[in-house]
């Protein structure tokens, strides 16, 4: 733990990550926040105890754009400096404790996310935090470095209409006026990344893991259809990874809480997960669209991530990777082997295809990739189990997690552990996994051939793809009973341009729903003669199927798509609305579809560029539209206002789509025109378009 330094460190940025006694230690943080929703601000009290291991002349915290009304050490008032990013206090202080005790407001910029309120839709309203990395000092003036570890209490104040979720338990509920306080309380050290709360309309089902743990699953009551498909397996998932990785969970309780255009798909945040509310999903939506992977990912990362906690970022696959493991493996445990063997054949196809591309990276590499960091990491625990035996792999990776429990850690702490119990020589693994840009296909592609039947004779098939009987090659894999879905799906993707219609036919009237949504998928033409088979899969209960189903039978049968359009009314798809958005889009363009209707889709799927909706229907919207030329004045507005919005991804697919539309010059023009609907900060960001 190191947050305090001499002022002339700070300065020289000298940034000593030692794990021996720091000189000052940050023990305990008891907070008092008070969202304020029209400045879209809090106002808050953070008190800390600390203590001097060796005299000091300064202290600092980090604090982002946070103003201090008062700063207390020992009851006493202090001065102190205040950067817009770093909070100094120069006190020469000897041994001993202390209390600071800290009055402010912050106008975060990032890191907390006030949703909902400026529309007239009831119950939509959300507050909450993703501080991943180094993020909550722009709300709590806390710590960006992960070594330096506290137990922070929450105590939050907001409207008694909604409920306030925060990591640790809840103590209890104190209300005044038509304000409820809600003190919740940790028990163990984390990195401040981890602090999160949030805020909205919400109810909760409740389980008790096997080892007596609380689990409280959050939803929005809107959503309460989908509770029971979204939350599967949750019990299984966490009674499974404690007994999988060999040591208790760590922390009080586990909650889950869905919200509004989150930036990922979830964040681990201390007993606290928050995920994007796109994963709260119906039975039909399960099948193609699941939280199961993203539900076991989260929970491994409280052991790894948030129990034990990298010193640094090229320590990064000690949490990304990790997490990925454990995930494929309870994915294994839920969904069986050949999901699981199928699922790691992709991830290692894409890695050797970017390794061979001469883009792989190193895992110890601060700045590698998403894709680097968790499934070649994940790969890497993988292929280390394999090289140590299960035994030694299981009983180093419990001491690991025991020995370094609230503390930080390298790389090299994690494989010391895992040598004391194998006693092996580990360099080759070190150059050939963790140090080494290339993906050792061979490798992994031998481990899943001698694990897996349907990847062996997948292997043996691709051999022979040359030869000129690949239907007939097929048909016999095809009909074969005992082989998994995965291999008929990649049997599909590689050869349905080869396969005669006979074969087709009996692939939609025989195979499972997951082959014959990967037939829909692989085909590029649906013909006559296999039509009224493939009009079958408008019902199918899968909305990738349906959605694909729709659009090639729209596109290669012109004289029936009213009778498509017909079937197919009334459908919203997965909770991106993704056929109901592709059907407004195919009724625009049918002329001879509902011509008196043309203006309500219209006005329809421009609405859906708003706000208020989720940044996914909003980007498929604006794709749609901007295809067809359809974009409203209000819609390019909605438009302009995406491109800076807080999810990365959709503002930049905004930023593209915005660039393309004004390539045109008439539409320049008409961008221009909008003007009026824009506010002003709105205006400058066109200006940044519009300026050559």
């Amino acid at each position: 733990m190191r947050s305090v330094y001499f002022i002339f460190l700070l300065f020289f940025a000298h940034n000593l990550q030692a794990q021996n006694k720091p000189s000052v230690d940050f023990i305990q943080a008891a907070a008092q926040i008070k969202p304020q929703v029209p400045q879209k601000n809090l106002e808050g009290t953070v008190n800390y105890q600390f203590k001097v291991n060796q005299k000091i002349d300064s202290l600092f915290l980090d604090a982002q754009n946070i103003s201090f009304n008062q700063i207390t050490l020992n009851d006493e008032n202090i001065s102190y400096v205040n950067t817009g990013q770093k909070l100094i206090i120069p006190a020469s202080l000897p041994i001993g404790s202390y209390e600071l005790k800290l009055h402010y407001v912050a106008i975060p910029k990032q890191t907390v996310y006030f949703l909902g309120w400026d529309d007239s839709i009831e119950g939509n309203e959300q507050i909450w935090t993703q501080g991943q990395g180094k993020y909550t000092s722009h709300w709590l003036p806390s710590f960006d470095d992960m070594t330096e570890k506290v137990e922070f209490d929450l105590a939050i104040t907001f409207d008694k209409k909604y409920q306030v979720i925060a990591n640790g338990e809840l103590l209890e509920k104190v209300q005044k006026d038509n304000l409820i306080t809600w003190h919740f309380d940790m028990k163990r050290p984390m990195s401040s990344y981890l602090a999160a709360f949030a805020i909205g309309d919400f109810d909760k089902k409740e389980l008790v893991s096997a080892s007596g743990i609380p689990i409280e699953l959050y939803y929005n009551p809107n959503d309460s259809l989908k509770v029971e498909p979204t939350y599967r397996y949750t019990q299984e998932i966490f009674d499974f990874l404690e007994d999988e990785i060999g040591v208790p969970y760590p922390w009080q309780n586990y909650k889950q809480v869905p919200v509004q255009d989150f930036l990922y798909a979830g964040m681990e945040n201390t007993g606290t997960t928050i995920f994007s509310n796109s994963f709260m999903v119906d039975s039909i939506a399960f099948v193609d669209k699941n939280y199961v992977n993203v539900n076991a990912h989260e929970l491994a990362h409280q052991w790894f991530g948030n129990l034990v906690t990298e010193v640094s970022a090229e320590h990064h696959w000690l949490h990304e990777g990790f997490a990925t493991y454990y995930a494929y493996l309870s994915d294994k445990h839920i969904l069986g082997d050949d999901y699981f063997y199928w699922k790691l054949y992709e991830s290692a196809r894409t890695l050797n295809s970017i390794s061979e591309n001469g883009e792989g990276e190193a895992l110890t590499n601060p700045k590698a990739s998403s894709l680097t960091f968790y499934e070649k990491g994940a790969w890497a625990l993988i292929a280390l189990k394999n090289a140590v035996g299960e035994k030694a792999f299981k009983m180093g990776m419990a001491n690991y997690l025991k020995k370094y429990a609230f503390q930080n850690v390298t790389i090299k702490d994690f494989l010391q552990e895992i040598k004391n119990v194998a006693a092996l020589d580990l360099t080759e693994f070190e150059n050939q996994w963790l140090k080494s840009t290339t993906f050792p296909w061979e490798i992994a592609k031998n481990f899943l051939v001698n694990n897996c039947k349907s990847v062996k004779e997948y292997s043996h098939f691709k051999s022979k793809l040359e030869d000129q009987q690949i239907e007939a090659n097929i048909n016999q894999l095809l009909w074969n009973d005992s082989l998994a879905v995965p291999f008929k799906r990649q049997l599909l993707f590689d050869g349905v341009t080869s396969l005669g219609d006979s074969t087709l036919l009996n692939i939609l009237n025989n195979e499972p729903l997951k082959v014959r949504q990967a037939l829909a998928i692989a085909l590029p033409m649906v013909n006559e003669d296999i039509r009224s088979d493939f009009d079958n899969l408008l019902e199918d209960e899968s909305y990738v199927t349906q959605e694909t189903a729709l659009f090639k039978l729209w596109d290669a049968f012109p004289e029936q798509r009213r009778t498509y359009l017909n079937k197919t009314k009334g459908v919203e798809g997965f909770s991106n609305k993704n056929i109901k958005l592709l059907w407004l889009t195919l009724a625009l363009i049918t002329p001879d579809f509902e011509v008196e209707n043309k203006q309500a889709f219209y006005v329809e799927l421009n609405n859906y560029t708003a706000p208020q909706y989720h940044f996914e229907i909003r980007q498929l919207a604006f794709q749609y539209l901007s295809q067809i030329n359809a974009l409203s004045d209000t819609a390019i507005a909605h438009l302009i206002g995406a491109t800076n919005h807080h999810v990365w991804q959709f503002k930049k697919a905004s930023i593209d789509i915005l660039t393309s539309f004004i390539a045109e010059e008439e539409n320049k023009e008409r961008v221009i025109a909008v003007g009026y609907l824009l506010s002003e900060e709105e205006k400058a960001i066109l200006s940044k378009f519009l300026t050559p």
